[in-house]
């Protein structure tokens, strides 16, 4: 006579498995978002790099005349062709957005000509784009760095405004 014998093997649970998924998940983010941070910040690094670099050249030779405004220690407040890829200029008094690339300039048109907050899904309908993720997400780009540079305010998460006198004629 043969008896089989009937061992209990555990079932992991549904929601056991769920949230091991979830925690993985949740640490592959965190190494992707560190990541980015580095990129980014090899990013800028590069940028700032090109452009000291684009002035040092752009500085006359020395022994040669340096123009009246080279002299006075003044720089225009607009900065010539600004254009795709250009980086994004801190905002001080006197600039105006025609510093900024064509994109970013309409982004501030945009909110300046609504004078109503907007979120990104807002903005990318205004500006004619699809409100679909990337094109979106494009947009919350662009209005993150406008804001960090003082151009825009996020007045709360995901509401952008600009800031009396930062569009041009406002």
């Amino acid at each position: 006579m043969s008896f089989v014998s009937s061992v209990e093997v555990p079932v992991p649970s549904v929601m056991g498995l769920l949230e091991e998924r979830e925690r993985a998940a949740r640490q592959r983010v965190e190494v992707l978002q560190a990541e980015l941070r580095e990129a980014e910040a090899a990013w800028e690094r590069f940028v700032i790099t090109r452009q000291t670099v684009a002035e040092v050249l752009a500085e006359p030779p020395a022994g040669e005349e340096a123009s009246p405004a080279g002299v006075a220690g003044e720089r225009s407040a607009r900065v010539a062709g600004a254009g795709p890829g250009s980086v994004v200029p801190v905002w001080r008094e006197g600039l105006d957005p025609g510093a900024l690339a064509p994109d970013y300039q309409r982004l501030v048109e945009v909110l300046a000509g609504s004078g109503e907050k907007m979120d990104c899904r807002q903005l990318a309908a205004a500006l004619g784009l699809e409100p679909v993720p990337a094109k979106v997400e494009g947009v919350r780009s662009k209005v993150k760095r406008l804001a960090a540079r003082g151009w825009l305010v996020e007045e709360r998460p995901g509401m952008f405004s600009v800031l009396a006198g930062r569009a041009g004629g406002s």
